[in-house]
């Protein structure tokens, strides 16, 4: 990992319509950088708008406001040349390794299609780059020719990684990539990410909620919550010297795997309502389910605010030491 930023997402915004309710902000005022060579893990509850925010980094999604920037340039502001130099430089693996799949073509197809879309490799080259692709990933050349329903769902995340991997990009985002895996699948599939990470020097922001996992493979990790980013530090600060109150309920629900342990350790039960992510209010979202809200936390919405060197919170009750 080096200093050099990579990728730089500053006050993104992307919010979705809900006819006769409102404006869900599924991603409200959103910064982070992402270092050369960096593993960013982004963690959250289901639903806080990890997804939308990692498709939006992709271009799925067009923002509401704000900038990507890649390599200083906004991506928004590009086109032709620079917007495909963009698409092969930043991919994405999905989450579901069959529903990203095209399930009436063979592997083959879809690993290459976007060598044919770049025009990086023909003929018998395109050919031995497929194969290539796949032993790099576990896989066997075998494999070529077959179809998605022919392959478990550990050989399917892996060919989603090997097509990731196909146009030679520098910054991968990895959507939940091992969530829809069996346990057993899970550790092969991460340590063949990290071996790949350490050969092919890539940028990965990591987009999970299994806490227990990200703290191994991350250099620094964001907790986001219904759409804002309400703590960012490095991976071992934001275990050890968490400052916000919705880190601490995730970190204790962490399963220890010890019986003893787990039984005598005191856990951090939110209570309160759940807010609408529709049209939430001025106050800090958390406000209605934080045990430390004063009457400033539902009047203003703090800022991320760094408390130190790195080490970044949204929370009123935190700058007051």
């Amino acid at each position: 990992m080096t200093d050099r930023v990579i990728l730089e997402v500053k006050d993104l915004c992307k919010h979705f319509a809900v006819k006769g309710k409102g404006v869900l902000r599924a991603v409200d005022h959103v910064s982070l950088q992402l270092h050369e060579g960096e593993t960013l893990g982004l963690v959250g509850e289901s639903g806080c708008g990890k997804t939308t925010l990692g498709r939006t980094i992709v271009k799925i999604y067009r923002p509401d406001a704000g900038q990507v920037l890649y390599e200083g340039r906004d991506i928004w502001q590009q086109k032709g040349r620079a917007d495909l130099e963009y698409h092969k430089n930043v991919q994405m693996i999905f989450q579901d390794p069959y529903a990203s799949l095209d399930p009436l073509s063979v592997i083959s197809t879809s690993i290459g299609e976007g060598l044919d879309i770049h025009g990086m490799y023909k003929g018998k080259a395109r050919h031995d780059r497929i194969l290539e692709l796949l032993q790099m990933v576990g896989l066997n050349k075998e494999h070529a020719n077959r179809f998605p329903h022919e392959f478990s769902g550990g050989q399917r995340q892996r060919i989603g990684i090997a097509r990731a991997l196909a146009v030679e990009p520098r910054v991968i985002v990895c959507d939940e990539p091992i969530s829809a895996l069996d346990v057993s699948i899970q550790a092969q599939v991460m340590n063949l990410l990290v071996r790949l990470q350490d050969e092919m020097k890539l940028s990965y922001l990591f987009i999970t909620h299994d806490l227990s996992m990200v703290r191994a493979i991350s250099n620094r990790i964001a907790v986001m919550y219904l759409g804002s980013i309400v703590e960012l530090a490095d991976a071992d600060t934001l275990y050890t010297h968490h400052l916000h109150p919705y880190t601490s309920a995730l970190l204790s629900a962490i399963p220890i795997p010890d019986p003893d342990v787990e039984e005598k350790r005191s856990r951090m039960i939110l209570s309160g309502d759940l807010p609408s992510p529709i049209g939430l209010g001025a106050g800090c979202p958390f406000a209605s389910r934080c045990p430390r809200a004063k009457d400033v936390c539902r009047q203003s919405r703090p800022m991320l605010t760094e408390m130190e060197k790195g080490h970044f919170v949204a929370c009123h009750r935190a700058k007051e030491g």
